[in-house]
């Protein structure tokens, strides 16, 4: 499979880690759009939320049960956001399932 991030996860392409248990890889951003912007991917390839199913969307509460313990370990206090783009027109660039953890200063109320 020529994915971007399951060579991250698998280690062929280097990446900034700051978590990592057996379905969960998360890296910082090498484009912050905020002072904390960490990728949190699930370590079985998806595509999008789209190909959420019964199946495997265990490795997707994994994702929000550990997101509270990235947000602590960046300090993140004052709250974050949690995005996840799905598609062309949600802009999503990378075709595996990824949410970006964003923080560290306060965010725009706009989302559009």
């Amino acid at each position: 499979m020529d994915c971007l991030f399951c060579k991250i996860i698998a280690g062929d392409i280097p990446s900034a880690k700051v978590y990592e248990d057996e379905m969960v890889y998360a890296f910082r951003d090498i484009a912050p759009m905020a002072p904390v912007h960490v990728l949190i991917v699930p370590k079985c390839h998806m595509a999008s939320v789209d190909e959420v199913n019964g199946d495997n969307s265990t490795y997707i509460s994994r994702i929000f049960e550990v997101i509270p313990q990235i947000a602590a370990a960046a300090d993140l206090k004052d709250g974050y956001r949690v995005v996840t783009n799905c598609g062309e027109h949600g802009c999503q660039s990378v075709k595996h399932l990824h949410f970006h953890l964003l923080g560290g200063k306060q965010l725009s109320e706009e989302m559009a």
